[in-house]
């Protein structure tokens, strides 16, 4: 094991080291790219706040010195959101600590010709430019208040087909696409049931998967509702969106929660839906009647240690093996290795859904691919870091209000052999919520835990709502 691990870690520096190289290269490629096509520099996060902000609608806003908040300006409203600071900063890179050596020597070289606002070294609270050296972060202020808002329409290195881009027509831009499975026969549903599902998904994870394998009870008694988040399936994929988890569960609550008129509900969320259902739980304590969690990212995180990037690491922990985590790993550091693999998958998702049914011979159903490509780089890369690692230091008081004031049955589904998720984090889930019931599937992984064991999983689901619905309420 040890040698297998130094194996691991040698390997992944020259790796990862190399993939700095590229990502970097690929950073000028895009702009180049972008200004070809679109007629405008795109901003990327390689470039520090300002720089890169100041070119479009969204401002950094800094509080004692962090970079917590993203104020979003527009003609008709402001957005004041929670950002993740692993957007700008993501690890002592090589080529990162030689990008902070580089901008010291250009600091220096300013302060020698006397062009600079402020010294490297002091900050003042003026409404100037602030310049600072390369270990610091580096404000500026914008003397405009009103910004135009980017077009809705999808980037050019986005795919344009009619699913991805359904949501622009007028009656579809301001709500998330909902698939609803009705109690047969018009009768009234006893309970709704939410599903929410996890990172590169769509609501077919659920309809394709357990829909058709529920009882013909629980069909006759139950409301169902699978969501395709935002930015996933055919839900708005805005360009200017930061993803942040208010933008997600403004959302879900309009296009859901309002739009159905839900009074209670049960909610079932996988992996990064966890996060949006313990949320959810938090906002409408009365209101959830079970809580069922698959694979939940909760890490617990050390005191006086950055949340969000610790979860970062812990998800994405810079390996080359699992191929698991070595995938992780690229789409969370590589901000344009990421957008690379989106131009080749995502955009020609038709053509991998095409490949891999001729491969099989046309045995397999693609709704999981469809899932898995149907998205933008945009939208996946902020939910990435805004929702799985920026809610690092957001869910332990989450699961603090759901113990205390949520009183609803709270289930725990883990695969034993998940590469994405470890199990520790739903025994962490069970230290904070002790009355969480915890199932560990064995030989089971992040998607097998459901896919593969349907049938089972919603025998499981039934019994699961039965046990905790104390009344027969009737939507009205």
């Amino acid at each position: 094991m040890a040698i297998a691990r130094w194996l691991n870690r040698t390997v992944g520096f020259f790796v990862f080291f190399f993939l700095d190289i590229f990502d970097f290269l690929l950073c000028y490629t895009y702009k180049t790219l972008d200004y070809f096509y679109e007629s405008e520099w795109k901003p990327c996060y390689c470039s520090s706040p300002p720089k890169a902000q100041a070119k479009t609608e969204k401002i950094i806003v800094s509080e004692r010195g962090e970079y917590s908040k993203v104020v979003s300006m527009t003609r008709t409203k402001i957005h004041f959101d929670e950002i993740s600071d692993t957007l700008y900063s993501r690890g002592p890179s090589l080529l990162t600590r030689l990008s902070k050596l580089v901008k010291s020597v250009k600091c220096f070289g300013l302060i020698m010709r006397r062009n600079v606002v402020e010294s490297c070294d002091h900050h003042d609270h003026e409404s100037k430019k602030k310049i600072c050296n390369g270990n610091k972060k580096r404000l500026v202020t914008l003397n405009s208040t009103v910004v135009e808002k980017s077009p809705t329409t999808p980037r050019w290195s986005d795919c344009h087909c009619s699913f991805c881009s359904s949501w622009l027509s007028s009656s579809k831009k301001d709500s998330l696409f909902v698939k609803v499975q009705q109690p047969k026969d018009n009768k009234k549903a006893r309970d709704n049931v939410v599903f929410i599902h996890g990172f590169l998904s769509s609501s077919a994870f659920w309809t394709e998967s357990l829909f058709p394998n529920f009882s013909d009870s629980a069909k006759s008694n139950y409301r169902l509702i699978a969501v395709d988040l935002l930015g996933y399936g055919k839900s708005p994929k805005p360009n200017d969106s930061l993803y942040t988890l208010r933008e997600h569960l403004e959302m879900i609550e309009k296009s859901v929660i309002s739009r159905f008129k839900l009074k209670t509900f049960h909610i079932v969320a996988h992996s990064l839906g966890c996060v949006l259902a313990l949320a959810l739980a938090v906002k409408h304590p009365g209101a959830i009647k079970s809580l069922t969690l698959l694979a939940p990212p909760y890490y617990k995180v050390p005191k006086g240690v950055q949340a969000a990037q610790y979860v970062m690491r812990k998800v994405a922990p810079k390996n080359v093996w699992p191929p698991m985590q070595f995938g992780a790993s690229l789409i969370s550091w590589y901000e344009h290795l990421g957008r690379t693999v989106c131009l080749v998958l995502c955009k020609n998702h038709h053509l991998v859904e095409s490949f891999t049914r001729l491969l099989t011979l046309n045995r397999m159903r693609t709704y999981l691919i469809e899932g898995f490509l149907c998205h933008t780089h945009n939208g996946s890369w902020h939910t990435l870091h805004n929702i799985i690692f920026g809610s690092g230091a957001k869910l332990e008081s989450y699961l603090d209000h759901v113990r205390d004031h949520a009183h609803c049955d709270v289930t725990i589904f883990h695969g034993g052999k998940d590469e994405v998720i470890p199990v520790e984090c739903s025994y962490s889930v069970q230290t904070k919520v002790p009355r969480a019931t915890v199932h560990v599937i064995p030989d089971k992984d992040h998607i097998t835990i459901v896919v593969g064991r349907q049938k089972e999983f919603a025998r499981e689901l039934e019994l699961i709502w039965q046990r905790s619905s104390k009344t027969n309420y009737i939507i009205k």
